[in-house]
């Protein structure tokens, strides 16, 4: 089954567009050119960039992959990237905000970086962390002490796509209870990922879990699904009105 079909696999009463600027804020988005499996080219991020002031945003915290073994992107590499970025849209006149933090994968090497003050935290406050899709790592309990310990706020990226946990909600529980805010895909809630992230972001939307929502943004088309179907997305407007982080970073 294709993306698009199963955007409309669910029969629903269409709504008014949900108003996206009330996020103010991105915080999940792959937007520094050739750094990661985000924007390729300078021209392909601004070109996205744009896109997010049509949608509203006035600021992009924008997050390439940190990986061990794949995406080996460090603070320098990343703020180079950034600047180039800015100063690209300071010279087109694009009216926004960037900066830039990171979406960190949970492998064997992100207690060291965190330990060794290597990481890039979002305000100096939340570190943005990732799980493999497969299953569930042993060692995340441990990471979120490392996280917490070392004074910061661990941000799970997309719990909803970790679809090994769809009939265990209760680890969700576990981890809100240590602490652990979740940051969800907007797109999830279109079914864009799976039926079954859909569901589990619906669960958790009911259950008051997110504080934070993202574009995941890596190609322009996910802005396009996001503009065209938030219509066909009633727990998008749900989750918009509550107080989530984004609106005051």
């Amino acid at each position: 089954m294709g993306i698009f079909s199963r955007l409309f696999k669910r029969k629903e009463e269409l709504l008014d567009p949900a108003d996206l600027s009330v996020l103010h804020t991105d915080i999940h988005s792959h937007l520094i050119p050739g750094i990661d499996d985000g924007a390729k080219t300078l021209n392909e991020s601004i070109e996205m960039i744009q896109k997010f002031v049509e949608l509203g945003f006035k600021k992009i915290i924008t997050t390439p992959h940190v990986m061990n073994d794949y995406y080996r992107n460090d603070k320098e590499k990343i703020i180079a990237g950034l600047e180039g970025v800015q100063g690209e849209l300071a010279n087109r006149n694009v009216q926004i905000k960037m900066d830039a933090s990171a979406e960190y994968y949970l492998d064997d090497d992100l207690e060291r970086k965190i330990e060794s003050k290597e990481v890039i935290p979002i305000h100096n406050k939340y570190l943005l962390f990732e799980l493999p899709f497969v299953s569930e790592p042993i060692f995340l309990n441990q990471i979120v002490f490392t996280i917490q310990s070392n004074g910061l706020i661990p941000i799970l990226a997309h719990p909803e796509r970790y679809t090994y946990w769809k009939n265990e909600y209760s680890k969700y529980k576990e981890l809100k209870d240590k602490g652990v805010l979740f940051q969800l895909n907007i797109n999830s809630l279109s079914g864009y990922y799976s039926p079954e992230a859909r569901q589990i972001a619906e669960w958790m939307v009911d259950q008051e879990m997110i504080e934070l929502v993202g574009t995941d943004c890596h190609r322009l088309d996910h802005l396009a699904i996001l503009e065209n179907h938030t219509s066909r997305m009633p727990y998008c407007h749900k989750l918009l009105e509550r107080d989530l982080l984004n609106k005051v970073l």
